[in-house]
């Protein structure tokens, strides 16, 4: 007989550790990941639970043990999916079963006919391409790891258009030809069908397996089925697909190893990246993170030689990068131009569109403009609910809350002042859309927005007909910065390159350059050329001169300079604490006491700062305020136990706020 630690599903604090059961199942094997059904509480429901860990010893102090009910191996996870998920309880500060189900695929029991999450991809098979230097020289160094069956990760920092792709294709075809399995993450499930595509195009589609959050229950059973048979050695997916339960990893790759996606915004709050550090390591796999705006934590790390740098400084097809002109809106503005587009623009639009080319529009900001306000009195209609102003849609005709989802019609007097001067102002795509429209009546234009792309397909339509050159002019928020490669695209205008500088974030001027870098990357990706145009009312900033330039050791070093001085990682791991209630004062007395308690328990190498109110006050009926530790390189753990005994302090305080919620560096302070 053996004795196995088990995780029940009862997602709750309060049931939230390791039960162990007497395993007298003499036609199965207790292994770690099985899948059981126990008795649980002193009801003895029956229940599901996970085999964390076995033992042949009883645990000192215990002599009566209730049984396991029986076993479903074939449900549960893999031996290493468990130990990983016990990692993350431990680095996410999370409950048990939560970080579980993070590799499990919810209605194992769906049976309904599924959609094939393939349908409408088209991919004409397609042979590898010639490599240049730089190239064959990042492949070789991670065919060599391959080779070597070590674990080995990979920074590989190249300009956009430099031909990234074709070496995550070529070191995957090495992977798959030795018999092991790779998983590719995009940081968009909009981009998910673009990469598959090429990758289809080379590997077919019976390999591949695609996982993202957007497949239902269903399909995502399905899809689990096809890895857990043997019948795909390839994932592709958003964040969640490097939960794949693969058993023989060789390379996992994570495209634009940048973007704030890969970072969960729900518990679990794993970051995708370290999830794959972990799993790459446990399976002897090679890991390839590639960008051409590497986070500055991860360039750090290819410094301190935690990650091999792999460089391509130029594009693939030798074309140069694209030219870049700065324009100083202010003094567009003093020569009476207030609209939305420069002089420089208009003019080079005009150029761009006469020679049959086309030009992408960026604005960092949807909807079409940021608010309703009144010209007398200031009065803006905010959300009672959340705390934020309401955004105006044209198409709905009305004002909208983006947290909540709550819809006003639009005021046509003033309720505080009872003035008619009041209205829409602000900048946003549409309002782009419409005023590109206005420009070049002539002009095919089209938007690519999260409003945009709400109906189901819709994003492929718009992507299609501008790849096949059926639109002029795309206009679009990040979604268009980010993994885009039309040859035909001349020209790519900024509209308000500054739009992020401004955000209370440590990462706004990381986040700025990256945007800025990556929409500039879409122009001249063919054999001529292209340009782009930043629109700013901060020509100064050190940030965007550097994306200017195109510089990103200046912006680099400047940016991790100023981290080191004040403790941000990755000199730090951050924790922030959100304290929320309906009650604004319980809200804020919690967070003066959770402050109190984390200054008397932790050491004096900690920074709390706090209280203070969260960026979004208020959201969905909750005043939120915050508290942040700064916890030195090396010394996460403790800072860690802390949060976990606060939460069960929390809990059992009935006189505290309703919630207390914790981020580790945290990709949004919002």
């Amino acid at each position: 007989m053996s004795y196995v630690s088990v995780v029940v599903d009862n997602n709750t604090n309060a049931t939230d550790e390791l039960y162990t059961y007497l395993w007298d199942l003499p036609d199965a094997e207790p292994v770690p990941g099985c899948k059981v059904r126990v008795p649980f509480s002193i009801h003895n429901k029956e229940t599901d639970g996970y085999v964390a860990s076995v033992s042949e010893e009883a645990p000192e102090g215990v002599r009566r043990f209730k049984k396991v009910l029986e076993a479903l191996p074939d449900e549960g996870l893999t031996r290493e999916a468990m130990e990983t998920a016990l990692w993350m309880r431990s680095r996410c500060v999370c409950r048990y079963i939560e970080a579980v189900k993070c590799f499990l695929p919810g209605n194992t029991q769906a049976k309904r006919k599924t959609k094939d999450p393939f349908e409408g991809l088209e991919a004409e098979p397609q042979k590898a391409l010639a490599l240049n230097a730089d190239q064959q020289k990042a492949l070789d160094e991670v065919a060599n790891a391959l080779d070597r069956r070590e674990n080995e990760s990979f920074l590989l920092f190249g300009v956009t258009g430099s031909g990234k792709t074709e070496v995550y294709l070529q070191a995957m075809e090495k992977t798959l030809a030795q018999g092991r399995q790779g998983i590719v993450l995009v940081p968009e499930i909009s981009l998910t069908p673009q990469t598959v595509s090429r990758f289809m195009s080379r590997f077919g589609k019976e390999r591949i397996a695609v996982l993202h959050s957007k497949l239902t229950p269903a399909q995502k059973s399905v899809e689990y089925g096809k890895i857990r048979k043997g019948q795909v050695d390839l994932v592709i997916g958003a964040r969640s697909a490097v939960f794949a339960p693969f058993d023989n990893l060789g390379l996992i790759v994570i495209d634009e190893e940048h973007e704030t996606s890969y970072k969960s915004d729900k518990s679990p709050k794993y970051d995708a990246m370290e999830v794959a550090l972990k799993r790459a390591k446990a399976h002897g796999a090679v890991l390839v993170l590639g960008s051409a705006t590497p986070s500055a934590t991860d360039f750090y790390r290819s410094q301190q030689g935690i990650f091999r740098r792999l460089e391509l400084p130029r594009r693939y097809n030798r074309v140069p990068l694209p030219k870049v002109v700065t324009v100083d809106m202010r003094e567009e503005v003093k020569a009476g131009n207030r609209s939305l587009f420069s002089g420089l623009l208009t003019e080079e639009m005009e150029k761009t569109l006469a020679a049959g080319k086309q030009a992408i529009l960026f604005l960092n900001r949807r909807g079409y403009s940021a608010f309703v306000s009144c010209r007398e009195c200031g009065y803006v209609p905010r959300c009672p609910e959340c705390g934020i102003s309401l955004t105006y849609h044209k198409e709905a005709g009305a004002l909208v809350c983006h947290y909540c989802g709550r819809t006003e019609p639009v005021p046509r007097i003033c309720p505080d002042c009872q003035s008619k001067i009041i209205g829409r102002f602000g900048a946003g795509t549409e309002q782009v859309e419409e005023k590109a429209k206005e420009l070049f009546p002539e002009a095919r234009i089209e938007r690519l927005d999260l409003d945009a792309v709400r109906k189901k397909g819709s994003l492929e339509a718009i992507l299609k007909r501008f790849a096949s050159g059926r639109t002029d002019v795309l206009i679009g928020t990040q979604l268009v910065a980010k993994g885009l490669d039309i040859a035909n695209v001349a020209l790519v205008g900024i509209i308000s390159a500054d739009v992020t500088l401004n955000i209370p974030d440590y990462r706004s001027g990381e986040r700025t350059f990256q945007l800025v870098t990556q929409a500039a990357g879409r122009a001249g990706r063919g054999e001529e050329q292209g340009q782009v145009i930043i629109q700013t009312y901060s020509p100064e900033s050190a940030v965007l001169q550097a994306a200017a330039a195109q510089d990103y050791r200046s912006f680099y070093d400047r940016e991790i300079s100023i981290r080191e001085s004040a403790l941000y990682p990755p000199f730090s791991d951050l924790f922030r604490f959100v304290i929320s209630d309906e009650d604004e004062a319980k809200a804020i007395d919690s967070a003066a006491r959770c402050v109190s308690w984390l200054k008397r328990v932790l050491s004096d190498d900690y920074i709390v700062m706090g209280p203070g109110p969260s960026p979004l006050m208020k959201q969905s009926g909750l005043y939120r305020y915050q508290a942040v530790v700064k916890a030195p390189a090396g010394k996460r753990r403790e800072c860690s136990a802390a949060a976990v005994r606060l939460r069960k302090l929390f809990e059992e305080d009935k006189s505290a706020a309703k919630l207390l919620t914790l981020d580790i560096n945290p990709f949004s302070f919002i």
